[in-house]
C-alpha cells in the first residue's frame, strides 16, 4: 500500500468541519480526517486562517478531481501534498 494523503484547503473552521463530516457519507472514508488550522504568514487573527482537512487514502481509491469538485462547494480546493 502507498502512503497517499489528500490536503483539502477550506476558508474557515465551519467549512472544514462540514467537509470532514460529509466526507464519510460521500466517499466512505475509513479513517476520520484531521483538521488543522493553517495561519497565514504574519497573521494572528483566527479570521485570517485557512483550515486544512488531512485525509489518508492508502488504497489510492479517492479521485483527486472528485475531491476538488467536492470541496469547491465550500469555496475550498485540494492541494497537492
Amino acid at each position: 500500500m502507498s502512503d497517499v494523503r489528500h490536503v483539502l484547503v477550506l476558508p474557515d473552521r465551519d467549512a472544514a468541519e462540514d467537509v470532514a463530516e460529509t466526507l464519510e457519507e460521500r466517499f466512505g472514508v475509513d479513517e476520520e480526517p484531521r483538521l488543522v488550522r493553517d495561519a497565514l504568514a504574519g497573521e494572528d487573527d483566527a479570521e485570517d486562517a485557512q483550515w486544512l482537512v488531512l485525509l489518508r487514502d492508502e488504497a489510492g481509491r479517492l479521485d483527486a478531481g472528485e475531491l476538488n469538485e467536492f470541496v469547491a462547494r465550500w469555496d475550498g480546493w485540494r492541494e497537492e501534498p
